[in-house]
């Protein structure tokens, strides 16, 4: 029975960021929030992160979300007299006004418009209740197993509620969205005649804000969802009912960046190590990293590379052939892996034999030449 054989090696690597760090302990005024790297998905603090509860506007990441996906920016959208009266907070618009999708999407992540939302819920959807049904869609689809939307704006609904750890989930999904981080981290504009000015004060007390989404309600409390960037980590921060929503995303960026910097474990393109090559003009060859890989680990903890190939090396071998993978471990737990390819071409030692048939071959080829020559 032909089994695939696992050649692994221990690099006995421990990866160690270059610079020092200080775990510092962090705590927030927040019922509920949680601090989860943005690209691993690693959560670095967390409390109460599952607890259901009230999220307001930061309900508005998800409309946006499924509004850029599912709509047009460029459509025309009538404002129907159900969203020009809709209570709470508002980009102020009209009955029976025009706008672009894109200019009621600010809107909707800067001036935190109830009634930009329902009106974009209304184009998109086809009626607000159509919209609902593709907003609880697209939280299936992330694994937010602990949400439930019931308006695509947050005014309170006992259907209507979320977690931190899902919310950061959602999060995480509109970091991969251009358009939407473009509005979100847009601090001010005038667009389609209005100016609007983004609530989100982190945009101005944090350097590297991303942006998201500010929300609030009586029931809901303050709620904050925000990522941050520093050296090309990303970080996203969660607080829910957080009367101090300001000061503890700060306090919970300049913990997450200190304590869990982001340290390579490979670059692509870049050689990692090199494996042994039977047969081959040459006895090893490189194996270079197909894709890089970065994870945000304490100075205290121990991050390590196991070299997996999918069989021995025999030559001959290709260049870019995929010939196993990169496994990396924190504390002995696997957390990623990459595709190891072959560095160079490595081709079969000539055999004796035939280097000897070589050479007869070369010593009688004069002699044919002076043979034809007589002819």
């Amino acid at each position: 029975m032909t089994r695939r054989f696992l050649y692994c090696t221990l690099a006995a690597l421990c990866l160690y960021s270059i610079f020092p760090c200080r775990i510092l302990a962090v705590e927030t005024s927040a019922a509920s929030a949680i601090l989860m790297d943005a690209d691993s998905g690693r959560v670095l603090y967390e409390h109460n992160a599952d607890r259901k509860m009230l999220i307001a506007s930061t309900t508005k990441i998800l409309t946006a979300l499924v509004a850029i996906e599912e709509g047009d920016l460029h459509d025309s959208v009538k404002v129907s007299r159900e969203a020009a009266y809709t209570e709470g907070s508002a980009m102020y618009l009209t009955e029976g006004e025009t706008l672009t999708l894109e200019t009621l999407l600010y809107g909707v992540l800067l001036c935190s418009g109830n009634d930009a939302a329902v009106a974009v819920a209304q184009h998109v959807g086809g009626s607000v209740k159509g919209f609902v049904a593709l907003m609880n869609e697209k939280a299936r689809e992330l694994g937010m197993e602990h949400s439930s939307f019931a308006n695509p704006n947050g005014l309170d609904d006992e259907q209507h509620y979320s977690t931190a750890r899902d919310m950061a989930k959602l999060a995480r999904a509109a970091l991969e969205n251009e358009t939407l981080m473009r509005i979100a981290s847009t601090r001010s504009v005038t667009i389609g005649g209005r100016t609007m000015t983004n609530h989100n004060k982190l945009l101005h007390y944090v350097d590297g804000c991303l942006g998201l989404k500010t929300g609030y309600t009586k029931a809901a409390g303050r709620t904050l969802v925000s990522c941050a960037e520093k050296n090309g980590q990303r970080l996203i921060a969660v607080t829910l009912q957080d009367g101090n929503d300001w000061a503890d995303h700060q306090a919970l960026y300049e913990y997450g960046f200190s304590a869990y910097p982001a340290r390579t474990c490979a670059v692509r393109g870049q050689a990692l190590t090199q494996a042994p090559v039977s047969g081959g003009v040459s006895p090893t060859v490189p194996l270079i990293a197909g894709a890089g890989f970065c994870y945000p680990a304490a100075e205290t903890e121990r991050l390590t590379t196991r070299i997996c190939l999918d069989e021995p090396l025999r030559a001959p071998v290709s260049a870019g052939k995929t010939v196993g993978a990169a496994v990396f471990c924190l504390n002995g737990t696997e957390i990623g892996r990459v595709p190891l390819v072959a560095g160079r071409t490595v081709m079969p030692k000539v055999s004796s034999a035939l280097a000897g048939l070589k050479l007869e071959l070369k010593d009688e080829w004069p002699a044919v030449r002076r043979d034809q020559g007589t002819k």
